[in-house]
Formats: C-alpha cells, sequence, structure tokens
C-alpha cells in the first residue's frame, strides 16, 4: 500500500514527484495549478516538506490550498 505523500493522485493521475520535480517552473506551475482537493495537495505538500523543502513552490502550495478552499466556499 502507497503512503499519501507518494500515492496521492486524485486530480490528475500524477504523484507529487511528478507534478514538482518537473524539469521547467512552468510544469511545476501547471502541475500545482491542476490541484483541485485537499488530499492531493496535503500530499504535495508532505513531499515537499520531505525533500526539496523549497520556499516558493511551498508558498505556491499554500497560495493553491487558499484558492480551493475559496472555491468550496462559494459551491456552498
Amino acid at each position: 500500500m502507497s503512503n499519501d505523500s507518494a500515492g496521492s493522485t486524485t486530480s490528475t493521475g500524477l504523484t507529487p514527484e511528478q507534478r514538482l520535480e518537473a524539469p521547467t517552473t512552468h510544469l511545476v506551475d501547471a502541475g500545482i495549478a491542476t490541484i483541485h482537493d485537499m488530499a492531493t495537495l496535503r500530499a504535495c505538500v508532505a513531499y515537499e516538506n520531505a525533500n526539496q523543502q523549497r520556499v516558493r513552490i511551498l508558498r505556491r502550495l499554500e497560495q493553491r490550498a487558499q484558492e480551493i478552499r475559496a472555491l468550496k466556499s462559494e459551491s456552498h
């Protein structure tokens, strides 16, 4: 059984590693932009914290979390 940080692929079928270790920053940004649920976002944060700990990526993930929360509150 895979753990959440390596196995969460809910949004697009991409693992956190595939989203965050893309060869260009544009692809990393696209990987983050296509996160549509908090489980996948948490898995990406866990992956980043366990590996690179890049501040820019963690900030972008935090921004995406705020966007997801805002979308959820609008739909209720």
